[in-house]
């Protein structure tokens, strides 16, 4: 099948590319698993593909209160380190270091984490009294009333308020983790309240038959296998084969290393979203 829509009609893609059936491809089932494993990963981690942007909403628990409510040097979420070090003129020293699980557990899927919108609790745009709803029922009651430049300026001067009133909400998030740390105060949360999380998660194949149909994901494949077959070969350099076909692995592996090195630059300079510039 020229386009593959499952796991395996990927490897028998891959395998047909490196000339099966008419050759006979040395590699066994669980060296194919772990390099459709390795391709998908790449994949899911660097192409621009690979991940959608969502927004994804999560409600606090009780839980979730304990260990961000947490403090001192007991309680629910406490994790203590402690370290040893020889100050000059004072000798040995202990240290103990006393940190909040103030975190929530995200989903596996989820690779990257932008924001979390902003907890909107101030007075300029929050309630029926707030600034804004006042500003749109008196002012915008009448569509002429108000000049739009006017109002796109004083618009632009109350969220310059806001900004400095209530600045976003720091967080800290590391994909080996799946937790998102919260740098909040959780005495201000209740129970069962939202936070909207934006966030990119990996496009999983099974609900997107489509991935496996991806130009770039058949060929990293295809160089994964060629690469592992000529790392299975290389032991038999200069055997002789009935006809005088001579086995030579070195010369697949180098093939498929190089071909992986092409690929990968590609994917650097045509699939991967480039970092942001950093001024300062």
């Amino acid at each position: 099948m020229s386009k593959p829509s499952s796991r395996q009609d990927l490897i028998d893609y891959c395998l047909r590319r490196l000339g099966a059936p008419v050759l006979e491809i040395n590699l066994a089932d669980e060296q194919i698993d772990d390099m459709v494993d390795d391709a998908l990963q790449y994949f899911q981690e660097r192409h621009f593909d690979g991940v959608e942007r969502m927004y994804l909403k999560y409600k606090i628990t009780e839980q979730d209160l304990n260990r961000g409510k947490a403090s001192g040097t007991s309680g629910v979420g406490i994790v203590t380190t402690t370290g040893t070090a020889n100050i000059s003129g004072i000798g040995t020293t202990t240290f103990n270091f006393y940190e909040n699980s103030n975190f929530i557990q995200v989903p596996d899927s989820i690779i990257g984490i932008e924001k979390i919108f902003k907890f909107d609790t101030s007075s300029i745009s929050a309630g029926m009294w707030s600034i804004k709803y006042q500003l749109f029922l008196n002012d915008l009651y009448y569509f002429n009333s108000v000049e739009l430049l006017q109002y796109a300026m004083v618009k632009t001067y109350l969220e310059d308020i806001d900004f400095l009133l209530s600045t976003d909400k720091q967080i800290r998030f590391n994909k080996r983790q799946n937790r998102l740390y919260l740098d909040i105060d959780w005495n201000a949360k209740s129970k069962d309240t939202f936070i909207i999380i934006d966030c990119y998660r990996i496009l999983d194949p099974n609900d997107f038959t489509k991935v496996y149909n991806d130009s770039f994901l058949k060929k990293y494949l295809t160089a994964l296998m060629k690469r592992q077959w000529g790392q299975n070969l290389i032991k038999f350099r200069g055997v002789k084969l009935p006809g005088g076909i001579e086995l030579n692995g070195r010369e697949l592996y180098q093939d498929g290393e190089k071909e992986l090195e092409d690929i990968r630059q590609r994917m650097s300079m045509d699939y991967e979203l480039p970092p942001y510039d950093f001024i300062g």
